[in-house]
């Protein structure tokens, strides 16, 4: 079994929340990080904490809506370090509202960053890791997977639609770990991606009621990817306690 010192891990969404908290921790526990998200401060920001602490980071501006730019991150991970071990799909967002207001352009933009944008990952790197016998890849997901929320219709969707990507992607390669993390209410800028003036303030009210740190989602994947290699943790939900819903 490989120590963390040894893999090579891609983060997609990795400028803030649960991508640079993962970040973090990772390559504090010796995992050499491949940072992607669209916002290049906040990635140089980053990875210069991760250098100055010892630890190994390398970034690359992704768009994960853009196929080449996926591809573009994981061929830097494999030119940079030889290998991709882990790919977590940590990319997306949420502009909810309710359906009959038709926000057709923003129901495109979840599908292409929680559902295209998983699908480029996966694309992008299981030819690589089938080629090696091995790999993992993590999909962060939501409970707006296992239920519907009313408002929530569409972002719900995406999350259903990740719940069954990494099902069939595990049942259709025994030879590679697949694990999907459901968080809750989690205290990151997701809750900032809803532009509906009637829903974001309720949006925003209930993530300060109840939202928990990014850490426990971390540490969640950590766990899964410290496991023995004929160990496949397969599926996490981690809420806050106070989080009915």
């Amino acid at each position: 079994m490989k120590t963390l010192s040894e893999k090579t891990v891609v983060i997609t969404g990795a400028s803030s929340g649960i991508g640079e908290e993962t970040a973090r921790l990772l390559a504090q526990k010796g995992a050499k990080v491949v940072l992607g998200a669209r916002r290049v401060d906040r990635l140089e920001a980053l990875a210069e904490d991760i250098q100055q602490s010892g630890g190994t980071a390398i970034i690359q501006a992704t768009d994960v809506t853009k196929r080449d730019d996926v591809e573009a991150l994981v061929k830097m991970a494999v030119d940079k370090f030889g290998q991709i071990d882990v790919l977590i799909n940590n990319a997306g967002i949420m502009p909810v509202a309710p359906m009959e207001k038709a926000r057709v352009e923003e129901w495109d933009q979840m599908i292409d960053v929680n559902v295209k944008g998983l699908l480029y990952g996966i694309a992008a790197a299981l030819p690589l890791m089938k080629a090696r016998g091995q790999g993992h890849i993590i999909n962060i997901a939501s409970i707006a997977g296992l239920k519907l929320v009313p408002n929530f219709t569409v972002y719900c969707a995406t999350k259903h639609a990740v719940r069954a990507i990494s099902e069939g992607l595990r049942m259709e390669n025994p030879d590679i770990r697949v694990t999907t993390i459901s968080p809750g209410l989690i205290a990151t800028e997701l809750e900032d991606s809803t532009p509906d003036k009637e829903l974001r303030q309720g949006v925003k009210d209930f993530y300060a009621q109840h939202a928990i740190p990014a850490k426990p989602i971390a540490d969640a994947i950590v766990y899964a990817i410290e496991q023995p290699n004929y160990v496949d943790v397969n599926e996490m939900v981690i809420r806050p306690t106070t989080q009915e819903i």
